[in-house]
Order: structure tokens, then C-alpha cells, then sequence
């Protein structure tokens, strides 16, 4: 007999674990690549890349509610689309996740300790294990917490930079160099800080009343932190400009600088700590609950479907995900792993908006231009992100194919 997981997480939970993925180093990390990649078009890469995810976040939402068990494209694909589809997403949102889990313990480690980088990035994604395995409910009140530092700190970079008097707002305008296939990488590369609403419909096994409570905490969470977003952008951009925002390496640093506020510079660099901890966390959940669905229906080892009869988690999937994460932590580059990783839940995306389009309803639109902007955006990636990227999910598909004629 199956085992079920405890449905503990109310709207509030989901959200927040939502936001907990969204809010978190991504905005610290892909201000720098986008702006390089579009100039002063960069909020028009992040308009766009909001346009894509909230059109995935619908197509999401509405499979969600129809079924809610853990797993999120694995399980939809499965069951709108074929075993092979069902697998393929699932295949490529454990590669790529697993790729941006260990992003974001290096940025843990970039930022707290530089020289031991690796060392701490290692620890980090044991601690995260370790508070994941004693129950969801304890990983949404540390995510609570989290969520909070990283807003406030992200609230007193977007004051201190509007009210400084190097904020100019001609900066934002768009100049005529802007080429738009610039646009197209930049929203890709920004794609990876929306990501995080999945985590959301991966633990529908463990939200209460799902058919209800997942379309409305998974719009709520992205347009949340679409706002959000925006303020940070405009503020930097208005700060330093596209070229000096392209070239910075911390760039919410560099525009507390640039506003004039150096107590903030260590505030950013804690808070980009606290933000990499809280994606790292809810990106563990979502990968380890998809792990859990793979394995109960035999595509990894099905010893990886065991649920702990105290805690009511996937106990051995979520030691599985840490184990691997912090060996790639340990010996990994962070160069190039945005890209990777933004490919890959790209294709898990357009996965997802295919098998919502097989719903029917006046949906049919938004999965539509869903799948056609995933596919656009995840060929518009820098040339080694398509191409690693799509090796890899190829590898899975492989797989896959000599698994079944043997």
C-alpha cells in the first residue's frame, strides 16, 4: 500500500514556501547576467519572463487542483500526456533543480565565507536536510522567518537607492541598441528567480484542501513577488544604469554604494545568505517530493518511496537529494548553473502547459502561449546552457527508452 503524506499546509504555508523559492537569491545573482544580456532592456526581459511564468503558474494551478498528490509535471505528464512525457518532465526537473540547489548553497558560501566556500555550501545543504526531515511544517515557519529578512532587506535597498540623490529614473528609458534577442536571454536568465511556484503544486499531497487552496496561492505567490521584483530593477537600474548593473558582480551591493548607504553593504550580504538558505530549503522540498513520485512508480529506486512514520515525509528522497547536492556543492563551479538549471525547468514547464492544454476550457490560450514561451525562452539561453542542457534531458529520454525495451 501507498504511503500518503500529511496534508498540514494551509494558504498561507503555500505561499510562503512559494515565495520562499521566488524571493530569494535569484534576484541577489540574475540582475548582473540579464542587464549584461539585455542593456536597457532588461525590464523588458523581466516583464516578459513574468508574462511566461504566469501563464505556466496558471497551467500549473489548474493541473494542481485536478491532482493533488506529490510530484507537480511528473505526475500531470504522466497522466494528460503518457508514461514517457510524465517521465521526461520529472527527469528534467530533478536535474535542473538538483543544478540550482547546489547554485544556491555556493552563493551561501560565496557570501559568508569566500575562502571556504565549498566547506559551508556542504554544511548549509546538511543543516537545510536535516530541518526538512523532521517535518514540512517545521521547513514552512524557518521559510516564514526567512522570507521576512530577505523582504526587509530587499525593502531597505529599494529605499535607500529611490531616495538617494544618485537615483535618476532617465536610466530606465530604452535605449535603440537594444536588440531583441538580448530581451529573450535576459527573460530566460530571470525565468530562474520565478521558478519557485512549482514548489507549490509539488507538495499538493501535503496541502490542505488542494482543489481550492493551489490556484489561489500560486497566482498570490508570483504576483507578490512580480512586485517585488519590479521595485528591486527599478531601483538598481535607476542607481547605476544598465552598462554599471551588467558589470557588477554583487549588484544590490553596488547600488547601496552607489546610494550612498554603506551600513547596507553587509546587511545585502547577509541577506543574500538568508535568501540562498530559503531557495535552498524549498528547493529540496520540491525535488525530493518529485523523487518521491518517480519512485513509486518504478523510475528510481522504489526504496526512495518510503515515508517516515513519525515525521511523514520522504525521509530516504530527501537524505538522497541532500547526499547528491552537497557532492555537487563540494566540487562544482556556480558559473553556468542559472542557465543549466533555467533550461531544464523550461522544459519541465512546457511539459506542464502541454498536458493543461489537454484540459480544454477557455484555458487553452494561456497554455498555449505558456509552451510556446518556454521553448522560445529556453532557446534563447546562452549557447552552453542549450547545449548542456539539452544533453542532459536527452540523456533522460535515453535512458528511458533502453529501460523499456529491456
Amino acid at each position: 500500500m501507498t504511503q500518503q503524506l500529511r496534508r498540514s499546509l494551509g494558504l498561507s504555508d503555500a505561499v510562503v514556501i512559494g515565495l520562499g523559492s521566488m524571493v530569494g537569491a535569484g534576484i541577489f545573482a540574475a540582475l548582473g547576467p540579464a542587464a549584461r544580456a539585455a542593456g536597457s532592456g532588461l525590464l523588458l526581459g523581466l516583464a516578459l519572463a513574468a508574462a511566461v511564468a504566469y501563464c505556466n503558474a496558471m497551467s500549473s494551478a489548474r493541473l494542481a487542483a485536478r491532482y493533488p498528490a506529490s510530484g507537480g509535471t511528473y505526475v500531470y505528464g504522466r497522466e494528460r500526456l503518457g508514461e514517457f512525457w510524465g517521465y521526461l518532465a520529472g527527469w528534467a526537473f530533478i536535474v535542473g533543480k538538483t543544478a540550482s540547489c547546489a547554485a544556491m548553497a555556493l552563493t551561501v558560501g560565496t557570501y559568508a565565507w569566500p575562502d571556504q566556500a565549498h566547506a559551508v555550501a556542504v554544511a548549509a545543504v546538511v543543516a537545510l536536510t536535516a530541518v526538512n526531515y523532521t517535518g514540512v511544517q517545521k521547513s514552512a515557519l524557518l521559510t516564514r522567518v526567512i522570507v521576512a529578512v530577505v523582504l526587509a532587506v530587499l525593502a531597505a535597498v529599494v529605499v535607500s537607492s529611490l531616495t538617494s540623490g544618485s537615483a535618476d529614473f532617465g536610466r530606465l528609458g530604452v535605449e535603440a541598441d537594444v536588440s531583441a534577442g538580448g530581451v529573450l536571454q535576459a527573460a530566460g536568465l530571470l525565468f530562474f528567480a520565478f521558478a519557485g511556484y512549482a514548489r507549490i503544486a509539488t507538495l499538493g499531497e501535503e496541502v490542505r484542501d488542494p482543489a481550492r487552496t493551489i490556484p489561489r496561492a500560486v497566482p498570490l505567490a508570483l504576483g507578490i513577488a512580480l512586485v517585488v521584483y519590479t521595485c528591486v530593477a527599478v531601483s538598481v537600474l535607476s542607481v547605476l544604469g544598465a552598462g554599471e548593473l551588467g558589470r557588477a558582480t554583487a549588484p544590490l551591493a553596488e547600488a547601496a554604494r552607489a546610494a550612498d548607504a554603506q551600513w547596507l553593504v553587509p546587511v545585502v550580504r547577509v541577506g543574500a545568505v538568508v535568501a540562498a538558505l530559503g531557495s535552498l530549503l524549498s528547493l529540496i522540498l520540491g525535488v525530493s517530493r518529485t523523487m518521491l513520485a518517480m519512485a513509486r512508480d518504478g523510475h528510481l529506486p522504489t526504496a526512495l518511496a518510503a515515508v517516515h512514520p513519525r515525521f511523514q515525509v520522504p525521509h530516504r528522497a530527501e537524505l538522497a537529494v541532500g547526499a547528491v547536492v552537497a557532492v555537487v556543492a563540494a566540487t562544482a563551479d556556480v558559473r553556468g548553473a542559472i542557465g543549466f538549471s533555467s533550461f531544464a525547468v523550461l522544459m519541465y514547464y512546457a511539459i506542464a502547459n502541454a498536458s493543461a492544454w489537454t484540459l480544454g476550457s477557455r484555458w487553452r490560450v494561456l497554455a498555449i502561449l505558456g509552451f510556446a514561451g518556454c521553448v522560445l525562452l529556453a532557446f534563447a539561453l546562452p549557447l552552453a546552457s542549450v547545449v548542456s542542457g539539452a544533453a542532459v534531458v536527452g540523456a533522460g529520454a535515453l535512458v528511458h527508452g533502453m529501460r523499456r525495451r529491456s
